[in-house]
């Protein structure tokens, strides 16, 4: 594991860093379309992480992870630098206090899947096409 700076809210200043996580990942991913820009992710990200319990790791910024802690889901996850550890301690710290978390993933991030098993994750129902077009499924972590 690297060493980063703790964990700690984000904030709307943190939409811009987020954003360039989010863009990188899906320019080096071959299977997910294009479906918005980087200004409009910056956009998304900057009014959003404000509204939701959002986590931000190092300094500057290596990744974020995004909840519903009303419904307990997560609906952005991104680190720039997979396999560093950095995924696991953010997942850490949103499992605290909470009987369960949800969340959706693309069918074939196969490197996702397998990190969501390692971090007690089961899968839940049955695939769909996502907005994007690409099939994604439901997994469910239980405390």
């Amino acid at each position: 594991m690297i060493n980063v700076a703790p964990i700690r809210r984000a904030t709307a200043q943190d939409g811009p860093a987020c954003a360039g996580i989010v863009d990188a990942w899906i320019d080096n991913t071959t299977w997910m379309p294009r479906s918005i820009t980087r200004a409009d992710l910056e956009t998304l990200l900057t009014e959003g992480l404000p509204t939701r319990e959002a986590y931000v790791i190092g300094d500057p910024v290596l990744g974020y992870l995004s909840l519903d802690p009303e419904e307990n889901h997560i609906w952005g996850f991104y680190v720039g630098q997979p396999g560093a550890g950095l995924g696991a301690r953010l997942l850490t710290q949103a499992k605290q206090g909470r009987p369960r978390l949800q969340l959706h993933t693309h069918l074939p991030n196969k490197r996702a899947h397998a990190f969501y098993a390692r971090e007690g994750f089961q899968q839940v129902g049955e695939p769909w096409c996502g907005e994007d077009g690409v099939v994604e499924i439901k997994m469910e972590w239980r405390a």
